[in-house]
């Protein structure tokens, strides 16, 4: 089943979508604010501010602003779209959504909850980028009648609790992937505009640039305690790597009409941005995965397959159609069991963390 499970047909098909919760959907998080209160940047110092005033400084202050003819556009060009590409397009604008927002109502929690002066600041200005985000793919769904309420949106969608530090690793990770991504996609566009069917494209660098300095913030809150970057969380960097590739991996390929349509093919893509998220995550974390390896391959093929087959049990229900997804899924986890002792790449971190968006 290539194309998207749920019809985005109406502004309800949309809110639906977006407070669905599954191994695929982004997800809304807390978390321990005391121990968020008691972060410590001093080590970093010199970094940190020199990040901070990026923030202040705002460069992005009116890049999310549309030009006149940006819904007649969008309208135009949509219409123009098959309707699998229409619903991979549309789902993919209410994923990004939910993701942005997610950000969004997490940084302003933690804003909220702390009073630790370096952090709270920082979440102030996360919150800032992702609310200009989210607000912005939502008027891509206004234009054609399916925006999200936001408000109802923070209200109705389930909350993970997460430590700080698997929020450090997993938010890093999603904003340096996610820079990873758009700016692939941002450069396949920059070759072949033709191949540009909404414009929303046109913002992805400077989109994909907040991402990157987002995840330049975790990367520094981990550099400064360096005790997250050893030992037995070793293991957990390892674990969030291998989710966040695999994760993507197999949305693409349940999606590939999205790709393709912007004349790319799906795998090459994926691993351009497994090589691309690699060098990045150089600055701070002692493993890699590696993504050359024989088995990282075959593995997620076979986690693709697993999914595709668990997603048929669940559409066929009943039972038999139950057993079926059951089934699938554990042997999905087992799969991601195998690749997760692939061995890694060792890394000796750089003497300085901070990188630019240079891809």
């Amino acid at each position: 089943m290539h194309a998207t499970a749920h019809e985005i047909k109406s502004v309800e098909d949309a809110a639906r979508l977006a407070v669905t919760d599954n191994l695929f959907a982004p997800r809304f998080y807390t978390t321990d604010f005391a121990a968020m209160d008691r972060i410590n940047i001093e080590p970093v110092r010199a970094e940190w501010d020199a990040m901070m005033a990026e923030y202040e400084g705002d460069n992005n202050h009116d890049h999310f602003q549309r030009d006149a003819g940006f819904a007649d556009e969008a309208r135009e060009l949509f219409t123009k779209l098959p309707h699998e590409l229409q619903q991979e397009f549309l789902d993919f604008l209410v994923s990004s959504l939910t993701s942005e927002f997610s950000g969004c109502v997490l940084y302003n929690e933690i804003k909220r909850n702390i009073s630790n002066p370096d952090i709270k600041k920082l979440m102030e200005y996360m919150a800032r980028d992702e609310s200009r985000h989210a607000g912005f793919i939502n008027s891509s769904l206004k234009d054609y009648g399916l925006g999200i309420d936001l408000g109802n949106l923070k209200r109705s969608k389930h909350y993970t609790y997460f430590k700080p530090k698997y929020i450090f690793y997993a938010t890093y990770l999603s904003e340096k992937i996610g820079y990873a991504r758009y700016i692939r996609i941002f450069r396949q566009f920059e070759q072949h505009p033709d191949k540009r069917f909404h414009p929303i494209f046109r913002w992805f660098q400077r989109w994909c640039n907040d991402e990157f300095r987002h995840g330049e913030s975790f990367a520094l809150i981990m550099r400064a305690h360096p005790h997250l970057l050893r030992g037995p969380n070793v293991l957990w960097i390892r674990f969030f790597l291998l989710a966040v590739y695999a994760t993507m991996y197999v949305r693409d390929h349940t999606r590939p009409a999205l790709k393709q349509a912007m004349g790319l093919e799906p795998t090459e893509y994926d691993f351009e941005v497994f090589r691309i998220c690699n060098e990045i995550t150089k600055q701070v974390f002692p493993v890699l995965l590696d993504i050359d390896h024989p088995a990282f391959h075959a593995n997620l093929q076979r986690l693709f397959a697993c999914s595709q087959k668990a997603e048929a049990g669940k559409q066929a229900g009943g039972l038999f159609g139950g057993l079926r997804r059951a089934l699938w899924s554990v042997a999905g986890a087992a799969v991601f069991a195998r690749m997760y002792f692939i061995p890694v790449k060792s890394n000796a971190l750089p003497e300085t963390t901070r990188l630019q968006p240079a891809w």
